[in-house]
């Protein structure tokens, strides 16, 4: 196991400790769901008046393909699936590549202890992209940017 390391970079000293790094490299700590019954919405979303065309598409892609899991608008369900209408979902720090290559290749487990998530069958990265479009939508909508 390393303890940890020295880097040398034109003359500037770096101790590098990986025991201080954190999974996936956020420090979001995910919200308390104890007080959530199982399967019910983790977030509070609140729509937007309108979606785009794009949005409007992945809209239906989502319900079809995504809801199940990540329950109705985003809101996740407890025990299930997280909520992607939240801060740990920004753009920032997971860009729309992030949700397409999610749905081709799944995700280990990193910010939610609800295990991994299997890769979706069916759909397109097209079809994810208009799907982001909705996320993000709705995202903006909650104050998520």
């Amino acid at each position: 196991m390393l303890v940890g390391g020295v880097i040398v970079a034109g003359g500037l000293i770096l101790w590098f400790d990986p025991s201080q790094q954190q999974s996936g490299g956020h420090s979001m700590t995910p919200p308390d769901t104890s007080n959530i019954a199982q399967g019910d919405a983790i977030a509070q979303v609140t729509l937007p008046d309108t979606l785009s065309a794009r949005a409007q598409i992945g809209k239906r892609a989502f319900e079809a393909k995504c809801a199940a899991c990540h329950g109705s608008n985003a809101a996740g369900q407890n025990g299930v699936a997280p909520p992607l209408v939240h801060k740990i979902y920004e753009p920032a720090h997971h860009g729309d590549m992030a949700f397409v290559s999610a749905a081709k290749n799944g995700v280990q487990s990193h910010h939610w202890n609800f295990g991994n998530m299997p890769p979706v069958q069916g759909v397109t990265d097209a079809d994810v992209k208009y799907i982001a479009s909705y996320i993000r939508e709705l995202q903006r909508a909650n104050g998520i940017n």
